[in-house]
């Protein structure tokens, strides 16, 4: 899994364009349950599921307050799943890894090759 970090909405908005499969990390500093969130998603990141998958990392003190607020952000840590852009799920608070890979297999299911 591929991380990435935005430092300004541009970015954010950009990667969102880019990735067709993303998970995007909401946190700041002074945040216990971000940090408990940022082990879970480096076991996440071991797993099969994880494949493929680009994690971006957003800070508030980075990207703003107001930027957190016009997304509708009431807490962090928040995880957000991507599916081409667009937001599939929101997961607020501490996520445990198993909780991410049931998620992540629910929401950004990887697609099969079809055989020509």
């Amino acid at each position: 899994m591929q991380t990435l970090h935005a430092s300004s909405p541009d970015d954010y908005f950009a990667t969102l364009a880019a990735h067709p499969r993303l998970l995007v990390d909401y946190y700041k500093d002074d945040c216990p349950g971000c940090r408990m969130l940022d082990m879970s998603l480096q076991k996440f990141a071991g797993e099969s599921a994880a494949a493929g998958l680009v994690l971006l990392k957003v800070k508030l003190e980075t990207v703003g307050e107001e930027f957190f607020r016009a997304l509708g952000l009431r807490q962090t840590p928040t995880l957000a799943l991507f599916d081409r852009g667009a937001e599939a799920r929101r997961l607020p608070g501490f996520q445990a890894p198993g909780q991410i890979l049931r998620e992540v297999q629910l929401w950004l299911p990887v697609a099969e090759p079809v055989d020509a």
